[in-house]
């Protein structure tokens, strides 16, 4: 049973991507898993390609630093070659239909038009929003689809906003074996086990995001103690004189004792009787978060110093992913005639 799943670079690690998928990747994946940095997938906005780079980079070694074998771990962009070749073929197994109904592209859209609209012009909103969508947003889950099928991967751990693009890979998957020959796994789209609900500690009503316009309320898997403690410290809290575990109407509070049950162990709602303030509660939410990341962080930093060590692991993950697909993109091209 081989599993596939990917982080994207479109900022710092951060306390969520932590806790709710790095560490457990860590800890439960198979020998025969893979984990990649999806740096192809930050491409389909406006980026800065020299901070795409190092992001990358950086993302590579916390992976590493999290535990993950460095033999299970790779940077998508190494594989552009196979990447893009499977993903033409796909393209032409793909309808328009089928990609143009994919929700993200179907929203980002919607979001594009509705800012235009704003501004007027000859062209309605609509159109105008469209023209300015990148082409790559409406095929971006077709290189999904290439990412998954590349690698024969039967599993693919997602949230219920990526689902629709696994089925679009089971979609192709079928449609090309029974087409031109069997050739690829039929993944599944699993949803991975409940994490840690980790919001962002200035703004506790959405989720703790790594590219956050405002990061004061985002703890970073290599911010610094100190930076931990002031971010920790400036949290968010609710009503009332004592900690309490109540999500819908204290968000601010159920938010640090779910970090804290995360980090160090235990019941959110028993952890909140431990503690007689919000000032002890968040001292011991931040001990908790410091230690918890400190490894990672210490880690990071060591393979980030050592160049030459971080190009070995990214070589020796690009040249084992390869080798696992190559020769499905070898039959794919055969079967539809192109080799």
């Amino acid at each position: 049973m081989v599993q596939l799943s990917g982080i994207t670079p479109s900022g710092h690690v951060q306390l969520g991507n932590h806790l709710g998928a790095l560490r457990r990747w860590a800890a439960d994946g198979g020998p025969d898993d893979l984990y990649f940095v999806s740096d192809l997938h930050a491409m389909t906005t406006a980026h800065n390609p020299a901070k795409l780079r190092s992001l990358a980079t950086e993302q590579l070694a916390v992976l590493v630093a999290t535990g993950i074998a460095p033999e299970r771990v790779f940077v998508q962009s190494d594989l552009a070659r196979e990447l893009g070749a499977l993903t033409w073929v796909l393209e032409c197994t793909c309808s328009y239909g089928e990609a143009a109904r994919m929700i993200q592209f179907k929203e980002k859209s919607a979001a594009r038009s509705a800012s235009v609209e704003g501004g007027g012009g000859g062209m309605d909103g609509k159109s105008k929003g469209q023209a300015g969508v990148r082409l790559s947003l409406l095929t971006y889950p077709v290189l999904m689809a290439a990412d998954i099928l590349l690698q024969g991967a039967d599993e693919v751990p997602v949230g219920e906003d990526q689902r629709q693009h696994v089925e679009l890979a089971r979609t192709l998957a079928r449609r090309f074996n029974s087409t031109y020959g069997e050739v690829f796994t039929v993944p599944e789209a699993t949803l991975p086990p409940a994490g840690a609900r980790v919001k962002d500690l200035a703004e506790p009503a959405r989720k703790m995001s790594k590219s956050a316009n405002d990061s004061a309320g985002v703890v970073f898997v290599l911010d610094e103690p100190d930076q931990i403690r002031r971010k920790v410290r400036r949290a968010r809290t609710d009503g009332g004189s004592v900690p309490a575990y109540d999500p819908e109407n204290r968000p601010g509070i159920a938010n640090l004792l779910d970090i804290l049950a995360a980090c160090a162990g235990g019941d959110p709602a028993e952890l909140a009787d431990e503690y007689p303030s919000y000032g002890v509660l968040k001292d011991a939410v931040a001990d908790a978060v410091i230690e918890e990341l400190r490894p990672v962080r210490e880690g990071t930093r060591a393979l980030l110093d050592d160049v030459a060590e971080l190009e070995r692991v990214r070589k020796a993950g690009a040249e084992r992913a390869i080798d696992r697909g190559a020769h499905r993109v070898s039959a794919a091209l055969r079967m539809v005639g192109a080799a």
